[in-house]
């Protein structure tokens, strides 16, 4: 047993907020008729480490790269593309794991990133492959690296963006992957990002205005001249990809004119613009271009599952063999230089997601490998794709998973009403998609049902869908997720009182705004690093978000007026802690930057003063989420506990799932039931 718990264990046991004890012989007297579920499915199995995660075949086609376990820590591996046993592992972190990685352009070195304990200041590292000598390109404290460009006609060098001369702006550097010398290309006065060109020259630049448009600049020689501009209601759905393959024009997601984002191509010279591809319903979403001819082939669209559509008729062939073989959701992740190797991650929802490896020579797609083999040994329960009516009448994407229990033949129409749990996504400015979902599957298993809404805010679904959020935290955001809730009552799915919600970053604010501004309407809640206090969010943002704070500005209330103020004050649920009257789980990250660690101790001290009973858990080595596996499994085994005693769900045993884990229950272990009673963080 880890020793860092803040406080004696041996005081666990019964639950002592009456609402949620009441509620269970509610929910025994209103779930329908009582089917056997399946196993329950350890907790191991569905947040610890993958067998193998995140393939890539190099560029040059000869080699494949992943990341898998070294000693339980997330490692990367390197061998012969398609032989297993030649792989070896070429890093041995030993802390968090190493969480994303991608090839250079000629295969002779291996690049990820890496923060401390979820700092973010982002390091980038090079591995070359020859030697084994991994470099930190990014070498400087508390600077945030970004990764910004290579080109395969300019082996040996990378594009990098650093904050260290001004933590609110990344300056442009070349760095020497040999020696890890660094070149100023550009320094950043003031600009949000910048666009390389295929030569990887700094070609133009964005910059957010006082009011939260977009101002695109063109460089001409060392000056900057404005040639492009995107009104606020556009920028969240409007963006410049890359140069085309003269430099003389750029690919971009444009909603300027229309409501949902299209493929096109603009001249620079004289601005004219060329749509390739659109979508009435949704944003046109990824897109591959030709390695060699910078030219986009096919994209994807992502309504309830995302398909592809090839542009150039040379790839309809490769296109419909893949939309044909994939019944689930599919992206293509890498390609090699010659475009005959493409890596393909495919997942459906019910079975652990597979990388694949597409051959264009043969119009065949194979296995690379399963992320978790042991997952198709348990049974898993099918995600169904619903479309849900607001009550102004939009349309809402959601995903419905019904436990096997509530639904045995798995046509996503429930046969007995069980708990549900709203869960609920982070952003706001993202979206649920399709797929296997470790959580979902877990709260399944535990026999609730899982419903995930894309409410107003979400993207991918047209500006108009997106910008509807704007001033509605807490409001007509949130009535969007009590309208998905009383759709689910009415199609018997559950009943209105054995509800849950659920949810971390914008998820998490959601959670408490459940149950502070509607505290009738969830029977309890698990809020994972959520803001609680919009002002204080605003007034910590991170250094290097300077660029982006306006827009924060516009979406949820300007600080800097009254009338702002008023808003904020309004919409923060620590303005109505005293409405709490259900169970309150809180977990938070010790080092978040984004979400600090203030906006769940206010909540929680108002709670404790207000002898309002919480459950406050802390990780000190983590930030925005947790990524430790140990950290996943304890977490998540206190959230079970918990919910199990709102919800009368399945409850596996804690057991072990604390040891290696930093976890302190700084308060409310008493919440807990089954939480070893052993004194620990003495």
């Amino acid at each position: 047993m880890n020793k860092r718990i803040s406080l004696s264990l041996a005081l666990v046991g019964s639950l002592l907020l009456g609402a949620c004890s009441s509620g269970n012989n509610e929910v025994e007297s209103t779930m329908a008729k009582k089917i056997t579920p399946p196993e329950l499915i350890d907790r191991a199995v569905l947040f610890g480490n993958p067998s193998r995660f995140q393939g890539r075949v190099s560029p040059d086609g000869n080699k494949m790269s992943f990341r898998a376990p070294l000693d339980g820590v997330m490692n990367l591996w390197v061998g012969d593309k398609g032989n297993f046993d030649s792989v070896k592992a070429i890093t041995k972190d030993t802390g968090r794991g190493i969480p994303s990685h991608f090839w250079s352009k000629d295969s002779n070195y291996i690049f990820y990133i890496q923060d401390q304990n979820g700092d973010e200041n982002w390091h980038l590292y090079s591995v070359e492959l020859a030697t084994g000598k991994t470099t930190d390109l990014t070498p400087h404290a508390n600077t945030q690296a970004q990764f910004l460009g290579q080109s395969k006609d300019m082996p040996g060098i990378i594009i990098a963006g650093m904050n260290d001369r001004d933590p609110r702006w990344h300056d442009v550097y070349k760095v020497d992957l040999a020696s890890g010398e660094r070149t100023l290309l550009q320094q950043n006065e003031g600009y949000a990002g910048f666009v390389l060109d295929n030569e990887l020259n700094v070609r133009l630049a964005a910059k957010t205005l006082a009011n939260a448009d977009m101002e695109w600049f063109k460089k001409d020689g060392e000056q900057f001249t404005s040639f492009l501009s995107v009104p606020y209601s556009d920028m969240r759905t409007t963006q410049i990809l890359k140069f085309d393959n003269d430099n003389s024009g750029v690919y971009m997601l444009d909603s300027r004119g229309r409501n949902t984002a299209a493929l096109s191509h603009m001249d620079l010279a004289s601005g004219k613009l060329t749509v390739l591809a659109s979508d009435d319903k949704v944003d046109i979403s990824s897109i591959l271009f030709d390695p060699d001819n910078h030219t986009p082939v096919a994209y994807s669209v992502d309504f309830i599952k995302p398909e592809w559509v090839a542009i150039d008729d040379g790839y309809k062939d490769d296109i419909n063999t893949l939309n044909s073989q994939l019944s689930g959701g599919a992206q293509i992740l890498a390609q090699s230089n010659d475009n005959n190797y493409w890596t393909v991650y495919t997942d459906n929802s019910n079975s652990s997601p597979i990388y694949k490896v597409y051959d264009r020579t043969t119009k065949t797609l194979t296995d690379m490998f399963v992320t978790n083999p042991k997952l198709n040994e348990v049974s898993l329960a099918k995600m169904y794709g619903v479309v849900i009516k607001s009550r102004d009448n939009k349309d809402l994407v959601s995903y419905l998973t019904l436990p096997l229990e509530s639904d045995m033949n798995q046509d996503g129409k429930p046969e007995a009403k069980v708990p549900m749990v709203m869960l609920v996504h982070g952003g706001p400015w993202g979206r649920d998609i399709y797929g296997y979902s470790p959580v979902v599957q877990w709260l399944a298993n535990r026999g609730y049902a899982v419903l995930q809404v894309n409410f107003r805010s979400s993207t991918g679904f047209g500006k108009e869908f997106t910008n509807a959020g704007d001033k509605q935290w807490g409001k007509a955001m949130h009535t969007d997720l009590i309208d998905a809730k009383n759709w689910a009552v009415k199609q018997g799915v559950t009943d209105a009182n054995t509800v849950a919600i659920m949810g971390g970053s914008y998820g998490g604010y959601a959670t408490l705004a459940g149950l502070t501004f509607t505290p009738d309407e969830f029977s309890c809640g698990v809020d994972i690093v959520g803001p609680s206090n919009l002002q204080t969010l605003l007034s910590s943002i991170p250094p290097y978000w300077t660029s982006f704070r306006q827009v924060f500005v516009n979406a949820i209330g300007d600080p800097d007026t009254d009338e702002g103020l008023a808003l904020l004050k309004e919409r923060s649920p620590l303005t109505y802690v005293d409405e709490i009257n259900k169970p309150l789980l809180i977990a938070q990250g010790a080092n978040d930057p984004r979400v600090k660690q203030a906006e769940s101790d206010q909540i929680v001290d108002a709670m404790k003063a207000r002898d309002i009973p919480v459950t406050y858990v802390l990780f000190p080595d983590e930030g925005h989420g947790f990524q430790k596996p140990e950290n996943n499994l304890a977490f998540y085994a206190v959230a079970e506990a918990f919910l199990a005693k709102c919800q009368n769900g399945r409850v596996q045993p804690i057991g072990d799932d604390f040891d290696n884990s930093s976890i302190q229950i700084t308060h409310g272990a008493e919440f807990v039931p089954g939480v070893p009673s052993t004194s620990v963080n003495e």
